[in-house]
């Protein structure tokens, strides 16, 4: 504590010259300004009366109008605050001492610096701070820390404009590869054929949401993608489950593996043969990378932070949430909708972030009951929020028929996929098989023997 205490005797990290020779530059030659407020914002100077000038100047570009000591001062004394900043004689004072060759760049960057230097201490203060009042969670102080310091690395400046002859150089294998469809990056694949064609397989930084009402088979469907993934293409695969223990998931997954009646296993009923077919399944599994939570109400910075802390270990393939609705979120909101709206933006940004497709359940309200003919759902039946339609990137639905018509023996197994919206595609049903006692989709044997091209 004795080092800290030396440290923080010192005073924050600040250059008052570069910030001064950043406003000068700006004062003797207002076309700078564009090229300065690309990086820096005004809580990027230390002092007060910097900032305030920074943010006149900013009003005074917009507006169209010229940025000099005298348009400087007029907008400062229109707000009553040329007197807080010194008055004129400080705004003359701005260039002085500026050298003959300007290099702005390095100003730019050395204001920057500091700033980040002086809210990485302010972050820890504050972290130090509420550890000591200890009236939080540690867990949710170390998540909040985490994002914290996460949002403070992605402050810099990063290059988002690319020429098309930057990207294709960029490209690996160059203009051929980029050209070849064959050779081009395709998606992760689901497993489910029909599906695939239509998608190009789960992409990365797409918000994929899988809807449906109760016992639809939502948590089958998406529990049956994450084990083709993590076991088929050894891809590492992350479950967040906020309704299903840890153990009822393996259960399910080992049942549908092995093909193993999954009332049977709970009831204890196995025979030699099924419980040989459990054990190879669960060897499998073993080796698989698939990682599950089972945290009922997690929010999205507890998940954020353990999703980055996976990443940080091994690259990431896919991410399951199961389910939207059963989310929490510690911010206030006037409205469900208004949380599930912040939810859904939340998801497809970490899913952006993260470079990897984010695969959500969502469930939906009961208007596909209100309707006589056809219970289909549609997306404004998605529930609480119609921005769940609006960030998402794919919206498919599970349909069973079976489950308004029991007494209809010959609709028993049959299920649809119906591709509702997708950005960068065709749209419509997918024909699939659910099999009950495995929990279980799975392809039609038609579309296996088929060799028809993908749609158009």
């Amino acid at each position: 504590m004795a080092s800290l205490d030396v440290n923080l005797d010192k005073g924050l990290p600040v250059s008052l010259d570069a910030e001064k020779y950043v406003l000068g530059s700006i004062l003797l030659d207002d076309t700078l300004f564009v090229e300065v407020a690309a990086t820096l914002e005004a809580q990027d100077f230390s002092l007060e009366k910097h900032r305030r000038i920074f943010l006149r100047m900013g009003e005074l570009n917009a507006r169209g109008e010229r940025i000099d000591r005298l348009t400087v001062a007029e907008e400062l004394m229109r707000h009553n605050q040329l007197e807080a900043c010194d008055g004129v004689g400080y705004l003359v004072s701005l260039d002085d001492g500026l050298p003959q060759i300007r290099n702005l760049d390095s100003y730019v960057r050395l204001v920057k610096d500091k700033s980040l230097l002086r809210r990485v201490i302010y972050a820890s203060q504050s972290l130090i701070n509420r550890c000591l009042a200890g009236e939080e969670a540690p867990q949710e102080i170390l998540a909040n820390a985490e994002e914290a310091l996460l949002r403070l690395g992605e402050s810099s400046t990063r290059t988002t404009l690319f020429s098309p002859g930057e990207i294709i150089d960029e490209f690996q294998g160059g203009l051929n590869a980029f050209l070849d469809p064959e050779r081009r990056i395709q998606g992760l694949s689901t497993g489910f054929r029909r599906f695939d064609e239509m998608t190009g397989g789960l992409h990365p930084g797409e918000l994929v949401i899988v809807a449906g009402r109760p016992s639809m088979g939502k948590t089958a469907l998406a529990l049956n993608i994450a084990q083709h993934v993590a076991v088929k293409l050894q891809k590492t695969v992350a479950v967040f489950s906020l309704e299903m223990s840890k153990e009822a998931l393996l259960m399910r997954l080992l049942c549908a593996a092995a093909r193993v009646d999954s009332h049977r296993f709970r009831q204890g009923y196995l025979d030699a043969e099924e419980r040989r077919r459990l054990q190879a399944a669960a060897a499998e599994l073993v080796e698989a990378p698939l990682y599950i939570d089972e945290t009922s109400g997690s929010n999205l910075l507890e998940m954020h932070a353990k999703l980055r802390r996976l990443k940080a270990e091994r690259p990431l393939g896919l991410v399951v949430l199961d389910y939207l609705q059963l989310m929490s979120s510690r911010g206030r909101f006037d409205s469900r909708v208004q949380e599930i709206s912040a939810l859904s933006r939340g998801l497809k940004l970490l899913a952006k972030e993260l470079g990897v497709p984010m695969l959500v359940l969502s469930q939906l309200n009961r208007m596909p009951e209100t309707r006589k003919d056809d219970h289909r759902p549609q997306l404004s039946d998605l529930r609480d929020s119609g921005s769940i339609e609006q960030d998402a990137d794919v919206v498919a639905f599970i349909f069973r028929e079976e489950v308004y018509k029991r007494d209809r023996e010959d609709l028993r197994g049959e299920a649809e996929l119906l591709l509702s919206k997708q950005r960068n595609g065709p749209t419509g049903a997918i024909k699939l098989v659910f099999l009950h006692h495995l929990t279980k989709f799975e392809n039609r044997v038609s579309d296996l023997e088929s060799d028809d091209a993908p749609p158009e």
